[in-house]
């Protein structure tokens, strides 16, 4: 979270003891990931779409086996044990 930033303790609070009938003591040991998963926040992650996985494509390119990848176990160097 940046600076700029502010928790909305307000609505957090709504939706933790009004929305999901959270009695306090167990919304204030919830951490924000377990609130976000409750809350049914973690789904609006936005798919994955051709665009996207052609940009991470270009980022994290596969690695041919004679670059140095160590090609694949079954190679003849695993099979005589080096």
């Amino acid at each position: 979270m940046s600076a700029g930033q502010r928790i909305d303790w307000r609505g957090l609070m709504q939706a933790g003891l009004h929305g999901l009938g959270l009695e306090p003591a167990v919304f204030w040991r919830l951490t924000p990931v377990e609130l976000r998963i409750m809350l049914g926040r973690e789904g609006l992650v936005p798919p994955l779409t051709r665009a996207r996985l052609a940009e991470l494509a270009a980022a994290f390119p596969d690695a041919r086996k004679d670059q140095g990848d160590g090609g694949n176990r079954n190679d003849a160097g695993a099979a005589s044990g080096a």
